[in-house]
């Protein structure tokens, strides 16, 4: 039964070739990571299992035939492609708007015992807000449902070919979670050689234009 699932090992090995080659293709899975890294790798690592855990609900969605409503249901992909960019816009301009905000505090009389209770709140968000932002990121992008509905087929044959393109979209699912945590942990500790107040509120300013042009990039369909 198994034999039956798993494709033939020249087949599994071409689709791990193309698969690591497309995951290594800098993308907007790969940049929202990265601005979410340098402020703190554990945002980090959060949003790269989003991402992954969305690259699962792509794959089922084609392999129920789901992703093909982009196609058959005019403006549905346009309708999905607005909703994930303004998705990318809002996450941009709450991360510049934080940056703004930290500047405020910093400038606040009220000194550390506030800014303990801001940092224990600020955490208590990040730990979910992560994951769900990674999620819905790569959720929301229509041309990822596309992509999975045209790439996982060609993998996949005979009558257990649905069952191999489950087991296909869990392995890119796998490598995209390994491959961005460890894009999380590197960017992490690399803003950590110059992190200050003073410069991360210069990352969070660059990480919000970043989102800011992403949202714009996936709305217009670049």
């Amino acid at each position: 039964m198994l034999g039956a699932i798993v494709p033939d090992p020249a087949t599994y090995a071409l689709f791990l070739g193309a698969a690591v080659a497309l995951i290594l293709t800098p993308g907007p899975d790969t940049l929202f990571v990265l601005s979410r890294s340098v402020e703190d790798r554990g945002l980090g690592v959060r949003a790269a299992l989003g991402v992954a855990v969305g690259v699962l609900f792509h794959t089922l969605a084609a392999t129920v035939g789901l992703a093909v409503v982009y196609r058959t249901v005019p403006g549905a992909a346009q309708v999905v492609r607005y909703v994930g960019g303004a998705y990318l816009v809002y996450l941009g301009v709450r991360t510049v708007r934080g940056a703004v905000d930290d500047v405020a505090d910093a400038g606040s009389s009220d000194g550390a015992s506030d800014g303990a209770s801001d940092a224990a709140s600020d955490g208590g968000a990040a730990t979910t807000d992560g994951f769900r932002e990674g999620f819905l990121v790569n959720a929301l992008n229509p041309q990822v449902a596309l992509f999975f509905l045209a790439f996982l087929p060609g993998f996949a044959s005979g009558p257990a070919a649905t069952a191999q393109m489950g087991l296909l979209g869990a392995t890119y699912a796998a490598i995209t979670a390994g491959y961005l945590v460890a894009v999380a942990v590197a960017a992490d500790a690399a803003a950590a050689l110059v992190r200050s107040p003073a410069t991360g509120r210069r990352i969070d300013r660059v990480a919000g234009a970043v989102l800011v042009a992403l949202g714009v990039w996936v709305a217009v369909g670049g």
